[in-house]
């Protein structure tokens, strides 16, 4: 298994996202996949299914929003990069 690691200035995108049960899964476009725990998102955890479901990627894939739960997540900040 290889470790990629990005680079300060790199500006990663999400091009696909998916809530389950207990995470938060995320494809990038240079095709890394990535997964957080929904512990760390207390909004997404305690929505309904269908809130979750109904996001949109903002800043061209550079974060995601969900409108009903006002909440916004940034894939830099999930990849531990500087926002």
């Amino acid at each position: 298994m290889s470790i990629s690691i990005a680079r300060p200035d790199a500006n990663p995108l999400a091009v696909s996202v998916t809530v389950g049960d207990d995470a938060l899964h995320l494809v990038l476009a240079d095709g890394r996949e990535i997964s957080a725990p929904l512990e760390w998102f207390p909004r997404l955890r305690d929505a309904t299914p269908g809130d979750r479901e109904s996001w949109r990627l903002i800043g061209g894939g550079r974060g995601i929003h969900w409108p009903a739960l006002d909440e916004d997540i940034s894939v830099r900040v999930l990849l531990g990069l500087p926002s």
